[in-house]
């Protein structure tokens, strides 16, 4: 099972550790894209910090990220696990996981970045700002440029088995699976139902949207979990308490969509 996670905004700081090893990252088949983002957005901090705030989308009370990413190269670094917080990480809670899941995680969850591509969570990265939405003067899109590096890449890393996609949108554009990866891919939309008046509505949720995604995925981890493709991920996530509904069953080259349903969101 490979899960795909989207980063998250706030991250903590860099760490003690050695500075940044770009060649002891995984997914070696990105080294070259990564190179040249890395390279842009330092000499960009670098030289123009009002340029930088711009091509970056910092508001003036983020002003202190582009000195973070000045110093990329030489700041301390920590595994990406740790560096990611927020919502969805605070509900996994990779720290509190037991050696087996934690294991677990770190050969199944795959995150996706703007600066790195996609890196594994005990990859030792320093703390940085670079969404995927940003388009660097050179580079160009960071959506696009991640697309065409990873279009030879992450077939193989998929392999064979199920692919548990809960990225943001804003990063999918990174990474579609296509062909027969496509078919053994599931997405997750997280809606909430209420009864009003004897009638049941549902709606989206986005802040608990992320919270649920975390425990659904910490609770795989747990369980030990090895669906083998969308079909044994339904009855596998019903068999660990969640209600779970496909809303478009997937086909040939096109991914399946689950619903899962949730009456309280905390």
């Amino acid at each position: 099972m490979l899960v795909l996670l989207p980063p998250s905004e706030g991250k903590a700081a860099s760490g003690r550790g050695a500075p940044l090893k770009p060649e002891s990252l995984s997914l070696a088949g990105l080294a070259g894209a990564r190179a040249a983002v890395l390279d842009e957005l330092v000499e960009l901090c670098a030289a123009d910090e009002e340029k930088a705030a711009e091509v970056l989308g910092l508001s003036e009370g983020l002003r202190g990220e582009i000195a973070k990413n000045v110093e990329l190269r030489t700041a301390g670094t920590r595994p990406a696990g740790d560096i990611y917080t927020g919502v969805l990480y605070d509900a996994l809670g990779l720290a509190t996981l037991d050696t087996a899941a934690r294991r677990r995680a770190g050969k199944s969850l795959l995150v996706f970045s703007g600066l790195w591509g996609a890196v594994r969570i005990g990859d030792r990265i320093p703390s940085y700002r670079c969404s995927m939405g940003v388009k660097l003067p050179g580079v160009g899109a960071l959506g696009a440029h991640w697309r065409r590096a990873m279009a030879p890449v992450l077939p193989e890393v998929a392999g064979d088995g199920l692919v548990l996609d809960l990225r943001s949108s804003s990063y999918t554009p990174a990474w579609r699976p296509t062909g027969d990866v496509a078919a053994r891919t599931a997405t997750v939309r997280v809606l909430h139902a209420q009864v009003v008046d004897g009638v049941e509505k549902r709606s989206v949720v986005s802040h608990f949207n992320k919270a649920t995604k975390g425990r659904l995925v910490r609770d795989l981890l747990l369980a030990g979990a090895k669906p083998r493709g969308p079909e044994q991920l339904v009855n596998t996530l019903r068999e660990l308490g969640y209600v779970v509904e496909v809303a478009a069953p997937g086909g040939a080259g096109r991914a399946w969509s689950l619903d899962v349903v949730v009456s309280q969101i905390h």
